[in-house]
């Protein structure tokens, strides 16, 4: 282990001795390479047996989505878990209160929502300091994540937890790059691109395949791609995940720092100026200061789809939603959810709502339901 760390370490040490240019690029895409591979070595479990230093927490994952809290000791994780959802977390003024992985339950506008109060990370995390790894590992099963900073110091607190997540490859409200990559048996690499790009060049692009043993592929870029880019397709296991920067504690700031926070991102002092571009919100769990204004925008992050389900010659139950992701609302997916062999049985089915043409609409099971649609199942006699 402390032989891997060593690796990582000097090879971060030469990309920040190495000047970006254009000719110094093949040779930081190659250390890119070499330190993505380190640093998986370092991150994956062991085989069976063994436990695993890239393993979570031991948490059942329940409801219809799951909300990671991260963030550094002391910001106020625990006092918002336990404002939202009514669940204990010990809370403290010392540091580390939270040493396990403490989970409740939100129920807001019929959708079970599991929030996860995960112990603060410290810097290094991604290095195998702390329990950082098991944090980190247990933030990649989630469907959000709640970046909580303190209202006193957000920056620093934010660059630190993003470079601790994106090394355990977690990307931060983005999306896969749009990049087509695949192995073939001959014909060596292939390297094609439909737009100007100015990160990549051929040499860089075989470098990296090269470090991965890969010397037949086709690889097309249809935007202007990093050598990060080519390497997370390259490894495959990168999650894409939404985030909320939760900024906490704003009842021990100055009614000024308020008022700026208020104006952003209209107004960006230099000090919040990072803040700018990315989905944040101000709050205070302790006095319960915008938790309304917090589970909204977790509700769009979220962007979960509510079906209310209606038997036939009876009024639709808008009590208790079925709920769907955004990427897997079609009828059929609501019929599953309902019950595995429910689709077995389906003949058509007609739906009330945005998504239909006409109230009813017949509609097959490929149809792309929307939020709060009515749907009434016709089975097959």
């Amino acid at each position: 282990m402390a032989t891997l760390m060593q690796k990582i370490k000097d090879i971060e040490d030469e990309m920040a001795r190495t000047q970006k240019n254009k000719a110094t690029a093949h040779h930081l895409g190659l250390l890119k390479a070499k330190l993505a591979k380190l640093r998986r070595d370092l991150l994956e479990p062991p085989s069976k047996g063994g436990g695993g230093a890239g393993e979570g927490f031991d948490v059942t994952k329940s409801g219809d989505a799951r909300v990671g809290l991260v963030g550094f000791p002391s910001v106020g994780k625990s006092t918002l878990l336990n404002k939202l959802t009514g669940t204990f977390s010990e809370v403290a003024s010392y540091e580390f209160t939270t040493l396990t992985c403490i989970p409740g339950v939100i129920v807001y506008r019929g959708a079970k929502i599991q929030l996860l109060d995960l112990p603060g990370i410290i810097e290094g995390a991604k290095d195998g300091k702390g329990r950082g790894r098991q944090v980190i590992s247990t933030a990649r099963t989630c469907n959000c994540i709640l970046i909580v900073l303190d209202a006193i110091k957000p920056i620093t607190h934010k660059r630190l937890i993003e470079k601790e997540l994106e090394g355990f490859g977690i990307r931060l409200n983005k999306e896969p790059p749009n990049l087509t990559f695949r192995k073939k048996d001959k014909g060596g690499i292939n390297f094609t691109s439909t737009v100007t790009n100015t990160h990549l060049d051929l040499e860089t692009v075989k470098a990296i395949c090269s470090e991965y043993r890969i010397h037949n592929a086709d690889i097309t870029l249809r935007f202007d791609a990093t050598a990060d880019d080519l390497i997370d397709v390259i490894e495959g296991s990168r999650i894409y995940m939404p985030c909320i920067y939760v900024v906490n504690k704003i009842d021990q700031i100055t009614l000024e720092e308020l008022e700026i926070l208020d104006k952003l991102p209209h107004y960006c002092p230099v000090s919040f100026v990072n803040l700018c571009n990315f989905p944040w919100l101000i709050c205070s769990a302790h006095l319960e200061w915008n938790l309304d204004g917090l589970l909204e925008k977790i509700w769009e992050y979220l962007n979960l789809t509510r079906i209310y389900t209606k038997p036939k010659g009876m009024n639709p139950d808008y009590e208790d939603p079925v709920i769907l992701s955004s990427k897997t609302r079609t009828v059929e997916d609501f019929c599953e959810r309902i019950h595995k062999d429910f689709i077995k049985q389906f003949k058509y089915a007609l739906v009330w709502g945005s998504s239909a043409k006409h109230k009813p609409q017949r509609v097959g099971k490929e149809h792309l339901l929307e939020d709060e649609d009515v749907v009434q199942i016709i089975k097959k006699v």
